[in-house]
């Protein structure tokens, strides 16, 4: 296939297509952190980027779509741990997840990327088909964890995932705290209870396991 046949985006690394990327999202970047997403217009990133607003209207469309693809690409700074136990990987992956939003501009962006959704339809469904890839993806932890026999094989794992992310969000949109090292160990530690418990469970409803277990189950991850 030639780059004249590959849609946007498909360019080989290195190519002008996916220098005209960086360039934009580093300028979304940069525009949010400085006066957030109220202020940001896609003439001010065109100008910003030195790229043609014709160019970013053709592959963007709109405001939105660059807060939302922003957002895809920060998300890949989150990797997913493989420590070969479960309640460490979740200890780990809110760890990581809580670091990320320590900075500002990540709380700026998911605070852009919400605002995004509530006013235009397109915007709405990238996030959601965003959060959607991501619990399937980080819902391996979980399938890991269900071939080693940690949890029982009907867990669900974006039910798990979910519960792990939701404290964040929570914590970011609705209370307007900070994000710390405790909010990361508790939520951690819950959803790993949790879990035990057959909260997430998809055959009816779950039993609650003995609090022995759990508690001795979570002291051999410490």
């Amino acid at each position: 296939m030639t780059p004249a046949h590959q849609p946007p985006g498909e360019i080989r690394p290195g190519g002008r297509t996916a220098r005209t990327r960086a360039a934009v999202l580093a300028a979304v970047q940069h525009e949010l952190s400085e006066g957030g997403f109220a202020a940001l217009s896609m003439e001010r990133i065109a100008q910003r980027s030195g790229i043609h607003l014709a160019t970013i209207y053709r592959r963007w469309r709109s405001v939105e779509g660059l807060v939302c693809e922003l957002l895809m690409e920060a998300s890949t700074a989150i990797p997913l741990p493989d420590s070969g136990n479960l309640p460490e990987d979740l200890r780990l992956l809110a760890r990581r997840i809580g670091s990320f939003y320590t900075a500002a501009p990540m709380r700026r962006l998911v605070e852009a990327v919400v605002s995004s959704a509530g006013r235009n339809s397109r915007a709405e469904t990238v996030l959601a088909d965003f959060f959607h890839d991501r619990l399937r993806m980080a819902g391996e932890l979980v399938r890991r964890g269900i071939e080693r026999g940690e949890v029982p094989p009907d867990t669900d794992p974006e039910a798990v995932m979910s519960a792990v992310g939701a404290p964040f969000y929570y914590r970011i949109l609705i209370a307007r705290g900070p994000v710390d090292a405790d909010l990361a160990e508790s939520t951690a530690t819950a959803v790993w209870a949790a879990t035990l418990a057959g909260a997430y469970r998809t055959g009816g409803a779950a039993p609650v396991a003995d609090p022995g277990v759990v508690r001795q189950r979570t002291e051999r991850t410490e």
